[in-house]
């Protein structure tokens, strides 16, 4: 069954709208957010877990190749088709097919494909409850699933990787037959449909949780300082399982999480200086301490602050007024403009636009910022809870050098600003490639992990790299870093040079945003691919591995 036998069924199943073949139509689908460009065959776009489940079924029968995507929100391209694949192929888009369910009084919930962070958040805000990872650069606009199926981090000290025991999914085995497996704890009933059904709709009852629905021992993991290995990464062994960590080789229909008291009276203390031991020093100290650990504590460079500030002004205003619920839709309406442009010859068309719109809006940062921006090269928004509120004013005022009086305590409207100018950073760094272009060859943007006891985590740039941003979440030690590389040199060659010493620092990379298309899968996580879909039906060709059925090379 192939063609345009092939496409009619497909139609059939979700509706001839939701099945998109014009190359405009699609291109938002098949590029990544930062790279990647491939082919499809079609984007389908089903409404029901049980359209998902039928749709599966057809492409698996006519043996092509599928790429599950939800938000496509990813920095790696691994949710978008290779170039040149060699295989039919056909997109899954999941975002219509959103729900939420809440069990044992809100302390789980149920996620179906679509959902996003933000209305996880939304959902479980006037409950006291909070998702495992809130506003933050891997989830505006990103899926509950997509951060499970890569393990994704995020700013929360105390919540570690996206991980889950518990999940309903489909995968091909073996034999080449489609199997419905259901590890959510959940009795849904015999038929793939009549379950798919039920848990869409609700018709079930909860039980208790049969395995660990978040990463129990993150805790420990993250205050051991002196260990020499990494706190969290994409491909650590231990997070591997079933949907986590999978990367789209599995047809994840849902997932069973944790989810966690919303902390009370939370402060932000804005600390900066111009010696990053005074930061290293805060941080071994505060994690090597009985007391609790804070909520958050983001780092962020002058040079990224600056990038943030002229690149991102428009990102940081869209959200500020619209919140990240309707980010989305504003992705999409960028695609769209951008797939004008392309077919008129002008590249890059939506971020000019933005850009120059950016120029015009009102300064988004507070005074205190500005003149801390002007003093300090290093800065760390630091977040605690109210019962920690007087003993880390006590720790500030008693550290050694200028952190002693570099900080201020925030207001709630600049803890506010200065924690969205944060998570602006890796957008606008895509902003500035866009801009200026004609002095760059690309950007390279590593995530990584460094080891709990490295107390250098500083890098300086080779003099092929134009501009060089730093950021992440510092007491985790997991740090972005994105390279703009000038012209005249090889982004993959500059890569692979940064890449080698990160191996030698004993670092793990990328930390949390997968292999996708960018980096080659270590023989423990390509181990898991295979175990999981033996065939290579689904998202073949991630970390660099073989994008030929039954992982042989094409």
């Amino acid at each position: 069954m192939t063609g345009q036998a092939l496409l009619r069924d497909l139609r059939v199943i979700v509706g001839r709208r939701h099945v998109l073949r014009a190359p405009r139509k699609t291109l938002r689908f098949r590029r990544g957010f930062r790279s990647g460009t491939g082919e499809a065959l079609a984007v389908v776009r089903p409404g029901s877990l049980v359209e998902l489940w039928r749709v599966v079924q057809r492409l698996v029968a006519a043996d092509v190749a599928i790429i599950m995507q939800a938000a496509n929100t990813g920095l790696t391209g691994g949710s978008t088709p290779p170039p040149q694949c060699g295989r039919a192929m056909a997109i899954i888009n999941v975002m219509r097919i959103a729900g939420i369910h809440l069990l044992e009084q809100a302390t789980q919930v149920v996620c179906l494909p679509g959902t996003t962070l933000a209305q996880l958040e939304a959902r479980l805000a006037p409950l006291g409850r909070e998702p495992h990872s809130v506003i933050g650069s891997s989830c505006l606009g990103a899926s509950v699933v997509g951060g499970i199926c890569n393990n994704s981090g995020g700013s929360l000290i105390e919540r570690g990787p996206a991980y889950t025991e518990l999940s309903l999914f489909a995968h091909v085995g073996a034999d080449g037959r489609l199997e419905l497996v259901n590890r959510l704890g959940i009795a849904l009933g015999a038929t793939p449909e009549e379950m798919l059904h039920r848990l869409e709709t609700g018709d079930f009852a909860a039980t208790p949780a049969p395995g660990f629905a978040s990463a129990p021992d993150y805790v420990a993991r993250v205050r051991d300082i002196d260990n020499a290995t990494p706190a969290r990464f994409n491909a650590d062994p231990t997070r591997l399982h079933d949907c986590s960590g999978s990367a789209g080789h599995l047809v994840v229909f849902a997932v069973r999480l944790d989810t966690f008291a919303r902390a009370q009276g939370a402060a932000t203390f804005y600390i900066g200086t111009n010696d990053p031991a005074e930061l290293t020093d805060l941080r071994r100290r505060m994690l090597a301490s009985s007391a609790p650990l804070p909520i958050s504590a983001e780092y962020i460079h002058r040079d990224a602050f600056d990038i943030a500030d002229r690149y991102g002004r428009d990102i940081f205003h869209a959200i500020r007024l619209l919140g990240t619920a309707r980010l989305p839709a504003l992705f999409a309406l960028k695609a769209r403009i951008d797939a004008v442009g392309a077919a008129i010859g002008l590249a890059d068309l939506s971020d000019r636009l933005l850009h120059r719109l950016g120029v015009l809006l009102p300064d988004q940062l507070p005074r205190r910022m500005r003149i801390w921006r002007e003093r300090y090269e290093h800065h760390l928004l630091l977040t605690v809870d109210s019962a920690s509120l007087d003993s880390v004013r006590r720790l500030l005022e008693t550290s050694p050098g200028a952190t002693s009086d570099g900080w201020f305590e925030c207001t709630a409207g600049e803890a506010k600003q200065a924690t969205l100018h944060r998570f602006v950073v890796a957008g606008a760094a895509v902003r500035y490639l866009a801009i200026h272009r004609a002095d760059l060859t690309g950007l390279v943007a590593l995530d990584i992990a460094l080891p709990r006891n490295a107390r250098t985590w500083i890098a300086d740039a080779p003099s092929s790299v134009a501009r060089a941003l730093h950021y992440g979440h510092f007491f985790c030690h997991v740090f972005h870093r994105d390279y703009l590389v000038a012209t005249g040199y090889d982004p993959d060659a500059v890569k692979a040079q940064l890449l080698a010493a990160l191996d030698a620092e004993g670092a793990e990379y990328p930390a949390e945003h997968n292999v996708g298309r960018q980096y080659r899968a270590r023989p423990a996580l390509a181990d898991f691919y295979r175990q999981i879909d033996p065939t290579n039906r689904f998202n073949p060709g991630i970390g660099k591995l073989p994008v030929g059925t039954g992982w042989q090379e094409i």
